[in-house]
């Protein structure tokens, strides 16, 4: 079998080797609240594939929902004032 690889080393960094810089962890950090409600919905939403849903199975999709939709509200009203959105 022959070997095939790169003969030269590489010049150039690839871009998806490289750490989130301090802005992106930021930006993630504030996200977090929506991305951890999208989390719980899916998990509800997986937790229902193979079954049919319950009385209380309906009221935590229901709630998940609301979550993420709170969520995503909270997050719209904190960055609204950066993007100049609304004004």
């Amino acid at each position: 079998m022959k070997h095939i690889g790169a003969l030269q080393a590489v010049v150039t960094a690839d871009l998806s080797d490289r750490e989130p810089t301090g802005v992106e962890l930021d930006a993630i950090e504030v996200e977090m609240p929506l991305i951890s409600a999208e989390v719980e919905l899916l998990d509800v939403q997986i937790s229902l594939l193979d079954r049919p849903a319950s009385e209380l199975d309906t009221r935590r999709l229901r709630r998940a929902r609301r979550k993420v939709l709170a969520a995503r509200l909270e997050l719209t009203n904190q960055l609204a004032p950066m993007t100049g959105v609304g004004a």
